[in-house]
């Protein structure tokens, strides 16, 4: 038994992680890959047993996990971003929730025959849309910040209103009340769990800064505590009130999200590798637990017909009621009517009140998890499929942003944004210099004054085509501080900057470039050597390789004087040449680099 166990928590590490790094070589969803795998690997191959695994815990496990995933998103979510969306976020968790919970029963009743009360059940659980899916989609299509925001914030907050939601509807139904029981009955629970949820989310929030800001814990031992406290007071609240625990960790992320003194990188850091990993574990337990008896008792036809029914009507009438007066445009409104896929909490939850409905004996109880698990599967393949290109198609995405935003707009930086621009490849030069900026936008290009070192920064920053950051200020620690700022923007793969000048005699880099970004060109091209190539003369030019002349031909006409700095390809992707792995130049490549001023006539002078 032992050994069966060992076995099935490898399999289980090795699927879950091995599905996310497949998705994303393979530009899928991550999601849908995990519930094929956790599918396969249980009923089918009979890899994973989670029921064997895991025992009475299962569902406890689950829903601790759910609390730091939600907590991870309260993390990131900034009050800074509901300036202008505020209000569609309101209506989205408050009379859109209603909207889609009355339409998803009466597509449930009229769809798949089932009871009224077993119906509501099901309209209350995919109510939620929630982070485990929201999140991945939205870094693979990239929409625009409005967009993001809103869908962020609607995926983190809608998962305990979804819950609480289902709840009172289930103990609506076992007491046998009506509408006006259930009025009373949801009127008394959500009022309760506001109160225990944002009391002990509040609390804990204020307790975690507090202890960090005054140095009562060690750095290595924040995440820790973090984690601790996330499920101490997750299990107290819910101990005071059922499901409050849900609202009780969202408050807590968002509280020390919004706070200024603490900085919190390192709890968001291991939040978000923890919660990478737990999506794997959890998506493959609960496909795991399906059994085949339960899907040979699903009719197909009825439940693509309530599929459809969910995202060609309800879901875009959730987003018309709740965008009434706002200023998105029909485009923004558009997509967010293509985006409702259900993760993790809708399957968590209906995996609980299914053993529950069964237990009080309602007819047709055992179909809820698979009709469920059918839903979840269907919205992510829908949209996680057809997101990028509708939202291409919408124009409100960059979903392969070749983009360049400069920390600096020195002269090199503005001669070389001059040629991008040229080239159509989106640029935007951020510097706090008031004469850089000055002449950069006498040159018509894209400014933002403003620190590459502040959070006040990041958050105004308007990044629409906008893909990775190349720090090329005179300070070299400013350049790898910047570098090391903008991680929660960029992938670190994206992220360069000059090398730090070192002193007479010191060996290796100045500043620890590992914490950094990606070394620019080599460590010996400094700022200051850099300059002193454009005081001799030096310019930015660009070259087309052909089969006449290559890039051989290209360092034999220049040998060392010529610099490379990155190449644009036939559609438009860019390489920047990074000292640990330069592009390989090709024909039908344009490469720009900084050359002495005598070109050839196959060099186009920028």
């Amino acid at each position: 038994m032992s050994d069966q166990l060992l076995h099935s928590l490898a399999w289980l590490a090795v699927l879950g992680v091995g599905a996310q790094w497949l998705a994303w070589r393979l530009k899928l969803p991550s999601i849908l890959l995990l519930l094929i795998i956790g599918f396969v690997s249980g009923p089918v191959l009979h890899l994973v047993d989670p029921e064997k695994m895991l025992g009475e815990m299962l569902m406890p496990f689950v829903s601790i996990s759910v609390a730091l995933i939600l907590f991870e998103g309260g993390l990131t979510l900034k009050f800074s971003e509901l300036k202008d969306i505020g209000h569609v976020v309101r209506n989205l968790v408050t009379v859109g929730a209603v909207v889609t919970w009355v339409g998803a029963t009466a597509a449930a009743k009229y769809a798949l025959g089932w009871e009224l009360s077993l119906a509501a059940v099901f309209g209350a659980i995919v109510v939620v849309t929630g982070p485990t899916v929201v999140g991945p989609l939205l870094r693979m299509v990239q929409p625009t910040r409005q967009v993001a925001s809103v869908l962020k914030w609607e995926g983190i907050v809608i998962d305990p209103v979804g819950a609480v939601l289902a709840l009172l509807v289930f103990e609506a139904v076992h007491a046998g009340v009506g509408l006006e029981g259930f009025s009373v009955i949801a009127l008394k629970g959500f009022g309760l769990t506001i109160l225990v949820g944002g009391l002990f989310g509040v609390i804990g929030g204020e307790f975690l800064r507090q202890f960090f800001k005054r140095y009562w814990v060690p750095d290595y031992l924040q995440s820790p505590v973090s984690l601790m406290s996330v499920v101490g007071l997750f299990a107290l609240s819910n101990h005071f009130q059922h499901e409050s625990g849900l609202l009780t960790v969202t408050v807590m992320g968002i509280w020390l999200a919004n706070q200024k003194r603490v900085d919190i990188s390192d709890v968001l850091e291991f939040k978000e590798n923890l919660r990478v990993l737990l999506i794997a574990v959890l998506f493959i337990l609960l496909a795991a637990r399906i059994q085949m008896a339960d899907l040979k008792n699903l009719n197909l036809f009825s439940g693509v017909g309530l599929l459809a029914a969910m995202v060609f009507l309800v879901r875009p009438a959730c987003v018309y009621v709740s965008t009434l007066g706002s200023k998105l445009s029909w485009k923004e409104r558009a997509f967010l009517s293509w985006m409702a896929p259900r993760g993790i909490v809708a399957a968590a939850v209906a995996s609980i009140f299914a053993i529950r409905l069964a237990d009080a004996g309602m007819p047709r109880a055992e179909e809820l998890v698979p009709v469920t698990f059918f839903f979840i599967i269907g919205t992510v393949a829908i949209y996680g499929l057809t997101a990028t290109p509708v939202a291409r198609g919408l124009g409100v995405s960059s979903p392969n942003p070749q983009g360049i935003l400069f920390a600096g707009a020195t002269p090199l930086v503005r001669a070389i944004a001059r040629v991008l621009q040229k080239e159509d490849v989106s640029v935007l030069l951020l510097d706090t210099n008031r004469a850089n900026l000055m002449k950069a936008r006498m040159e018509e290009l894209p400014t933002h004054y403003g620190s590459a070192l502040s959070e006040h920064t990041i958050e105004q920053l308007e990044l629409p085509g906008i893909g990775r950051l190349l720090a090329m200020t005179p300070n070299g620690e400013i350049n790898s501080l910047a570098a090391m700022h903008f991680r929660e923007v960029f992938s670190k793969s994206e992220i360069y900057q000059l090398p730090v000048a070192r002193l007479a005699g010191q060996r290796g880099h100045a500043f620890e470039t590992t914490r950094g970004g990606r070394i620019l060109f080599g460590e010996e091209h400094t700022y200051q050597a850099l300059e002193g190539r454009l005081d001799e003369g030096h310019i930015v030019k660009k070259t087309l390789l052909t089969e006449e002349f290559t890039i051989d031909s290209y360092r034999k006409r220049y040998g060392d004087a010529g610099l490379p700095i990155l190449l644009i390809g036939p559609k438009a992707e860019v390489r920047i040449f990074a000292e640990d792995q330069p592009p390989i130049p090709a024909k039908g490549w344009t490469l720009i680099s900084l050359v002495p001023p005598n070109g050839t006539e196959n060099d186009a002078p920028s």
